[in-house]
């Protein structure tokens, strides 16, 4: 048995201890029958990141967990990995990539992707090592990559299996296209951003009645792929408008005017402009009334010229346009304009023909990149789809039949609302870096065919010239696999079918419709079972004003810096404490220090116990004498145990920290303790030998319920203290007993308690110091439960002696009162009377003086008018402490008196 340092120091402790686990391999989860299993795949973060306060936060608490189950005899597999993040790692290689004068098209895509891989190795698992900092216990041999082969392979099937069942499709669709990544992105990569802008109020010169349609857009620049204008068919104003037809103003084009529910008789003039190529809204209404579809930008964000319209019609020529194809327009003048240089030409040429009737300033939210802010544009674009109908019917279903659980349930709405107003997505990305779509094009007849292998011959006409699709998937197709990909599917590895369906799956309430859907969907779909069965959903953190932490306003926080300054278990402790499901937190480095505080109040007071057992052989289990004392502490803990599995069934994970804070520090190390220091210090060896019994006991089972939140130290101090096997990890997590039960006994230790809190109250409220002993007179009908505190009267409640009966008539005491006792001291024993009237009535003196030169100060209308609103401040809460200590101190001599 060692003995631990003078003071307990993370730096000095956390690497080692954690090096010390990965070498023993205690993370490594297998195939074991005779077990049950329980597993946890950890959301993977991109290869691009480092670890961020809300990884602490979702790793932290999939950590206290798995530990959990893994100490309660589970076979717990924490299964890792991290994701390739399209977007983001091209972003950033290609950023890279730029600062040398180098472009994506100068290296081609085979080089490219070679330096993309070459990234990935040397970038890609800093974030792993951080997470060791942190402590977590994942089987870091199963760690997984969404790229990786068997992930890869996961990828081609599905997406032939959904192919070949009609659910994956490829067609000319409205998406959000981001002109500077130049790809688009799904719905829930959309990030909006409240911006100023304004409503153009344009007139549009109806043809058959030479009246002007007034409709008010926020982009003007849209205009020119305009093909109808809508009103609504109830609209009384526009009856006389059905059949009729309005000139496009600037292109001097017909188009006609249509009547569609899209148009509100409610909002503005009830007239809206319809652009099917650059609207979501528009194209749906296009598709209803067959409307030519005409695009007027570029896909890198300029207006469409001649030399679009040419490429065009040379694809048109050779057959090779499908359906919804959209137009292309050349766009005169504006051809070549950026979008937004394009929007002011346009408007001064309105307001020049005098077609702009107003210009209304408004705030709106507009879309934009969640990787580059770029705004998004809506554009039609001949995209692969996945048919979502089919799909979300089952995962709605797997949830309001219980399959899947939400915890907190009210996440089940965002789940639910997102399902059931699902549209297609949109799976295919134009980018290089991801899983190719594995897809081929005859360059000859234009045969399709979908292979998992390279297709080198075309199957329609034999010609050997065929092209692989050049987009790739969009990442959350591959992270929808997760649950089942990392397993090993499609083989039937013995993983898979032992491990899957998961059990837990963490993670925050900003990404159920991410990914928590789509894993939903895909789980049921390919392996006929929901992939987890309880979806753990927790807040965000936030800084200490309540705001989102983000670059722009850097208030983030480095967990690493955090845990330099104080710790892995305090980071955890803290994060862990303020956890409630589905609810928000704030992060506050003083409560990080606070839990830093603790672990020095468990290390200091592990510290004593040991310094206490040195040079004795002490067993782990308990003596069969117990005092009162020990089974109040025993029955606490015993009751502990069984709250704390019940807080951690539930997800109740700050609930259940929460107490163990309390027993540890206000139980053990502030009341047990102490009351053991005469046992301990005692000529009766047996009662001494007892004492450290029960302390080592109570410490190992603390050790042990507190391991899954702070592993580094308790792992530590149980090594140093009597104990059995390697580590701390692989312990039985403590369970109720009958046998510890010792409710009376407690409660009787409890009264004793009481009393003495309420004798130090008192005590410290008279300002009487502990070295001043006065006798103790106790009235009570319960005498027999009081005699067994005497000696704790003593020394806790600073009694010379103690007396015990029925009542008690004596002047001039102290009195105290408990739900059980009547407490008496004398008050001659404690305070000599006329000293300390007299200290109290020259400090009520000195306090009232100190305050009427503040209250003189603030009824000054001079000073008040030229003082800084901080200093005003500074007096006024300086009075108001003085009036409360006034108040004490009068109420301090009534009591004397």
């Amino acid at each position: 048995m060692a003995e631990l340092n003078k003071s307990y120091d993370p730096k000095q402790v956390e690497d080692r201890i954690y090096q010390y686990w990965l070498d023993h391999n205690y993370f490594h989860a297998k195939v074991d029958p005779d077990k049950k299993p329980y597993c946890i795949v950890m959301p993977p973060p991109n290869i691009t990141g480092q670890l961020h306060i809300g990884h602490a936060l979702d790793n932290t608490l999939q950590d206290i967990l798995i530990r959990w189950r893994r100490m309660q005899g589970y076979e717990a597999l924490w299964l890792p990995g991290t994701d390739h993040a399209s977007i983001a790692t091209e972003a950033k290689i290609v950023e890279a990539m730029r600062k040398e004068g180098v472009t994506k098209d100068d290296l081609g895509r085979e080089k490219f992707l070679e330096r993309a891989w070459a990234w990935k190795r040397e970038y890609g698992g800093r974030i792993t090592k951080q997470f060791w900092k942190l402590g977590v216990s994942c089987d870091w041999e199963r760690e997984r990559f969404t790229m990786d082969e068997g992930c890869s392979n996961a990828v081609k099937e599905v997406f032939i299996k959904l192919y070949d069942e009609g659910l994956i499709y490829r067609g000319n669709r409205m998406v959000n296209w981001c002109p500077h990544c130049c790809t688009s992105i799904s719905d829930a990569e959309v990030e909006y951003e409240a911006k100023n802008g304004n409503f153009w109020h344009i007139l549009y010169p109806v043809k058959e009645t030479g009246e002007m349609l007034e409709i008010a857009t926020t982009r003007p620049e849209t205009m020119l792929g305009d093909t109808a204008v809508a009103i609504n068919v109830e609209d009384e104003r526009y009856k006389h408008l059905h059949g009729c037809h309005v000139i496009l103003p600037l292109l001097d084009k017909e188009i006609p005017i249509v009547c569609d529910e899209h148009a509100d008789m409610e909002k503005g003039t009830g007239v809206v402009k319809i652009t099917p190529a650059h609207d979501p809204n528009d194209f749906e209404v296009g598709l209803r009334h067959s409307l030519p579809i005409v695009r007027c930008f570029t896909y890198d964000g300029h207006m469409t010229g001649a030399e679009d319209v040419a490429a065009y019609e040379e694809l048109k020529a050779k057959g090779k346009l499908s359906e919804n194809e959209p137009e292309v327009l050349d766009c005169g003048k504006y051809a070549g304009m950026t979008t937004i240089d394009a929007r002011k030409a346009i408007v001064d040429d309105l307001t020049a023909l005098g077609l702009l009737k107003e210009i209304e300033p408004l705030s709106h939210d507009v879309g934009t990149c969640y990787r580059c802010h770029t705004t998004i544009e809506p554009m039609v674009s001949k995209q692969w789809f996945v048919k979502m109908a089919p799909l979300a019917a089952p995962a709605i279903d797997a949830v309001r039949t219980g399959k899947t659980q939400f915890i907190p349930k009210r996440s089940e709405k965002i789940y639910f609302n997102w399902l059931e107003n699902i549209k297609d997505w949109c799976i295919s990305r134009q980018l290089w870096w991801g899983h190719r779509i594995p897809v081929y094009y005859c360059d000859e007849c234009g045969e399709m065919v979908v292979s998992k292998t390279a297709v080198d011959t075309c199957p329609h006409c034999g010609s050997k010239h065929m092209t692989q699709d050049p987009d790739t998937l969009d990442t959350w197709f591959s992270s929808a696999l997760w649950p089942f990909s990392t397993l090993g599917w499609p083989e039937n590895t013995e993983e898979l079918k032992y491990f899957y369906p998961t059990d837990t799956l963490v993670t925050g309430y900003d990404i159920i419709f991410f990914w928590v859907v789509r894993m939903m969907f895909s789980g049921i779909h390919n392996m006929g079972d929901v992939p987890f069965r309880t979806v753990f959903i927790h807040g965000l953190i936030r800084d200490e004003q309540g705001r989102k932490m983000s670059k722009s306003l850097g208030n983030g926080v480095d967990p690493i810096e955090v845990i330099e300054k104080y710790g892995a278990d305090a980071l955890r402790f803290f994060l862990a404490t303020g956890n409630s499901p589905g609810n928000d937190m704030r992060y506050s480095e003083t409560r990080v220090e606070s839990c830093r505080n603790f672990a020095n109040k468990l290390y200091n007071a592990s510290r004593f116990v040991l310094m206490n057992i040195e040079g004795h052989d002490v067993p782990l289990t308990l003596p069969e004498e117990l005092k009162l004392e020990d089974k109040w502490v025993l029955s606490t803990l015993n009751t502990l145990c069984k709250d704390v599995t019940e807080n951690l069934e539930k997800f109740e994970l700050g609930i259940a920290v929460q107490k163990l804070y309390d027993f540890i520090w206000d139980c053990f190390c502030d009341w047990y303790i102490e009351l053991k220091k005469t046992d301990l210090y005692s000529d009766d060896e047996q009662a001494a030998q007892n004492a450290r019994r029960v302390l080592v006991y109570v410490l190992d089972k603390i050790l042990k319920l507190l391991h899954p939140f702070m592993p580094f130290i308790t792992e530590e101090i149980w090594q140093n203290i009597p104990h059995e096997g390697d580590t701390i990890m692989l312990q039985q997590y403590p369970e109720y007993t009958d046998a510890l039960a010792f409710e009376r006994e407690a409660a009787d230790m409890q009264k004793i308690m009481n009393a003495i809190t309420a004798i130090r109250t008192q005590r410290n409220e008279m300002n009487v110091p502990p070295s001043k002993k006065a006798k103790l007179y106790i009235a009570t009908k319960t005498a027999s439960t009081f005699e067994h505190g005497v000696e704790f009267f003593k020394k806790l409640a600073s009694a010379s002696e103690v007396e015990i009966g029925d009542d008690f008539n004596i002047d001039g005491a102290v009195t105290v009162v408990t739900a059980d006792a009547k407490l008496y001291i004398p008050m001659n024993e404690l305070v000599d009377k006329e000293a300390e009237l007299k200290r109290l009535n020259k400090e009520l003196m000195n306090t009232e003086k100190m305050l009427m030169q503040d209250e003189k100060k603030l009824g000054n209308p001079g000073f008040m008018g030229k003082a800084p609103a901080a200093v005003i401040e500074k007096i006024k809460a300086q009075a108001e402490r003085e009036r409360e200590k006034i108040a004490l101190i009068k109420a301090a001599i009534e009591n004397l008196k």
